[in-house]
């Protein structure tokens, strides 16, 4: 069943991943668990730029056209995907540096689960004020984090000192990932692709 593992990484981490460790489910598996979750934040942040507005502390809150919010989020769907996927090369390619021989299903499994609760904080949209958003984001990627230390000596099979070693090594990946992903964003706004406010 899609989505099976998701109150299991919440509820009791460390036994979940010894779970999924021992199914092992298809590529076609985790990826449809990927293309599910990351419906939650694209959606979420284009309800609310249309319907709700962004408050940023200060003046009255802005929201976009709804043609301009379906393309920002279609894109942030896209990316979040492609995002997760290249970490899951990235982290398959590091892994045999300690001693790991995983497949790339694996990979894509750690990324895909250990990149939930980031996906899930999509649900603060709903309430979009900005301090509030990166409150949750912050405790939202805080966790993400304790999964990925918690399931890389499980689901990659090695020794817990090489694992945090390798787990840093990853969420490094990551950061690099993300800041490069906001660095081409920033690049598109600058170059006239940026979003259309309603007046």
């Amino acid at each position: 069943m899609i989505l099976n593992h998701l109150w299991g990484i919440y509820a009791h981490p460390k036994e979940e991943w010894h779970t999924i460790d021992a199914r092992h489910e298809s590529f076609r598996y985790s990826m449809a668990h990927i293309l599910i979750v990351a419906l939650i934040p694209a959606i979420c942040a284009y309800y609310s730029a249309v319907h709700l507005g962004w408050s940023i502390g200060v003046g009255d809150p802005i929201k976009l056209t709804s043609q301009s919010a379906l393309i920002m989020s279609v894109a942030m769907y896209c990316g979040l995907i492609i995002g997760v996927f290249a970490l899951a090369w990235l982290a398959h390619w590091m892994a045999h540096t300690f001693g790991a021989e995983p497949t790339y299903t694996q990979t894509v499994e750690l990324c895909s689960y250990t990149s939930t609760p980031l996906f899930m904080v999509g649900f603060a949209a709903l309430y979009p004020e900005l301090w509030f958003v990166v409150s949750v984001g912050l405790v939202g990627l805080a966790y993400s984090v304790y999964l990925l230390y918690v399931g890389v000596p499980i689901l990659m099979h090695i020794p817990e000192e090489r694992g945090f070693i390798y787990a840093s090594s990853v969420v490094t990946g990551g950061l690099t990932l993300l800041a490069v992903l906001m660095a081409t964003t920033v690049i598109l706004w600058m170059s006239g692709f940026g979003p259309t406010y309603t007046h």
